[in-house]
């Protein structure tokens, strides 16, 4: 590494931080947040869903997905029903209010988006795109400390 310049995974980690505070602002500004984006897109995927398979489906824990749903569900933007069949496992529908905001959110994502690509040439994106890839999925991400 050259004299005065941050390491890479510090750049990375600073921009994804700041990357991730402008998107959820724009996310509160709607009247969402980044998990309730998450579990709104999974549902709008799948439609019905377990509780367990959207856990699995946005990677969070179940106690996690329980605190989110049971705030979106006094919302009214979700129902969630026991199966008769297996009392445990519950089915998890997006009301018409959770599907309305769904849309206004998925709104503000893609503008979001586009001010974010506007910022490069389609060029520099795939690049970009193709370097983030290759940096995801290289052995040297999920070394811990010491390495």
């Amino acid at each position: 590494m050259k004299p005065g310049r941050k390491p890479i995974g510090l750049l990375l980690v600073q921009t994804a931080k700041a990357v991730a505070r402008s998107f959820e602002d724009v996310l509160n500004e709607k009247g969402g947040s980044r998990p309730v984006w998450l579990i709104l897109l999974a549902l709008m995927d799948g439609e019905h869903r377990t509780q367990a398979d959207l856990a699995v489906a946005i990677g969070v824990q179940g106690p996690t997905l329980t605190h989110h749903l049971t705030g979106m569900e006094r919302d009214g933007l979700l129902t969630r029903t026991r199966l008769p069949e297996n009392r445990r496992v519950q089915v998890v529908e997006l009301t018409a209010k959770g599907r309305a905001l769904f849309l206004q959110l998925r709104q503000a994502v893609m503008s979001f988006d586009t001010q974010l690509n506007g910022k490069f040439s389609d060029a520099e994106m795939d690049k970009l795109r193709e370097l983030l890839g290759r940096l995801g999925a290289s052995d040297t991400v999920g070394f811990g400390p010491g390495v």
